[in-house]
């Protein structure tokens, strides 16, 4: 019997296991829908319900927990400030697990989460320096452009 077994291992060890859900929260704030596998998906399930959560306390402390837990400043910014707000009213729940088929390979099924009343501008977007600089270098380049056709 398996009392008290409370996840999945995912052929993994703990190390690999705890980088891969942490890689995989991730990717998931940042463009808020991601293609896995069936298990994965239901594990980082309960773990984006709990970032979240944590995120709706707005306090120094829950803010040291995310950036200790994410390992990245900006996604933490995204949940503090958009997904928080998003969320307000919602009491749990803030993510929903699509199936999608089995892979072409070893016939795993395929699942799609995502965050439910997600940013649909946000999928393949990088909230990062870099992206804001390379969209300060557009806007110059076609404002160059615009300042040679006439």
């Amino acid at each position: 019997m398996r009392h008290k077994v409370a996840h999945r291992k995912l052929n993994r060890t703990a190390e690999h296991r705890k980088s891969l859900i942490k890689n995989m929260l991730n990717a998931l704030i940042k463009h808020e829908q991601i293609e896995t596998t069936l298990p994965k998906a239901k594990e980082l399930k309960v773990a984006i319900d709990k970032i979240i959560t944590l995120g709706k306390k707005n306090t120094l402390a829950s803010k040291r927990i995310l950036i200790s837990r994410l390992q990245d400043q900006n996604i933490v910014k995204k949940i503090t400030n958009t997904l928080v707000k998003r969320y307000e009213k919602r009491s749990g729940g803030y993510s929903r697990i699509v199936r999608s088929g089995f892979r072409y390979g070893d016939n795993a099924p395929k699942a799609y989460i995502e965050l439910v009343d997600k940013d649909f501008n946000a999928k393949g977007q990088d909230s990062g320096p870099s992206q804001k600089n390379n969209e300060e270098k557009e806007k110059t380049k076609t404002e160059n452009n615009k300042d040679k056709k006439s």
